[in-house]
């Protein structure tokens, strides 16, 4: 499988401090790739790198195998990458259809409606709320609106900040699910901060765990899973091997690189 998005030593200065040093991380084609973190440890950075929001002092951008590194915000979303911003930020005075229409306003061909009647079948509430103005619509609600509006775009990649965010835990499972289903059955690939690290484990690939702007493991989902320091830090919880129970070090004390390695597939 090859790598659709690549992040290639990438480092980000604010000022005199850095944001982030040396981070490499890909998405493969077709993939789930969750990015995991504490406060301020770099994951809004890393995507708005991604979006070309902020620019990186060293390091490469790479996608579909393209240096994007110095491209505007408005090319890479013409060349297939989408946002799901954080906390949604849907426009609450426009209406459903508004809002959805507002995600192809970087399309150029004729089949923009085309695309409205495809994001209506693959969102039935939304055809049902074509008429009503976002602001009014429920947390799950509005979050897949934001899906349809990034989809609008026909993207190859959406990035997605903190996906569920404020959600009640039974719309949070829904909304997962459902990004699940926007990857396997549209072939969408997702790179995705989010909070609930078991959750977004599930459904993903492949994880990177940010620690003050480096990254301190990274691996399948499945070895982050049952990695000590992960689950400890995250999971709340620790590992009972063979040998007994582990205590671990909690993910703001490994080291840098303490990686859980694997394939990149």
């Amino acid at each position: 499988m090859s790598d659709l998005l690549v992040l290639d030593d990438v480092s980000v200065d604010y000022g005199p401090s850095p944001a982030l040093v040396d981070v490499t991380l890909r998405v493969a084609e077709g993939g789930i790739v969750s990015l995991l973190g504490g406060n301020a440890s770099g994951k809004s950075t890393t995507m708005k790198t991604v979006l070309g929001l902020v620019r990186p002092v060293r390091g490469r951008v790479l996608y579909d195998g393209q240096d994007i590194t110095r491209w505007s915000t408005p090319r890479r979303i013409a060349a297939g990458i989408a946002s799901v911003p954080e906390a949604r930020r849907v426009f609450g005075d426009m209406t459903v259809e508004d809002n959805l229409l507002a995600g192809a306003y970087v399309r150029r061909d004729r089949f923009v409606r085309r695309t409205l009647d495809e994001i209506y079948d693959f969102f039935p509430r939304l055809a049902e709320r074509r008429g009503q103005r976002a602001g009014t619509m429920s947390g799950g609600e509005q979050q897949m609106l934001a899906f349809g509006r990034a989809l609008m775009s026909r993207p190859r990649l959406i990035c997605m900040d903190e996906p569920t965010m404020g959600l009640a835990p039974v719309v949070v499972e829904r909304v997962l699910e459902r990004i699940s289903t926007i990857n396997s059955e549209l072939g969408v690939s997702v790179f995705m901060v989010e909070q609930n690290a078991e959750l977004a484990l599930s459904i993903a690939d492949r994880g990177y765990v940010l620690r003050t702007g480096s990254i301190a493991v990274e691996g399948t989902a499945a070895e982050l899973l049952t990695n000590p320091s992960v689950r400890e830090a995250y999971l709340g919880r620790t590992v009972t091997t063979d040998a007994g129970e582990v205590e671990p070090e909690g993910i703001a004390d490994a080291a840098p690189d303490d990686r859980a390695k694997g394939s990149h597939e």
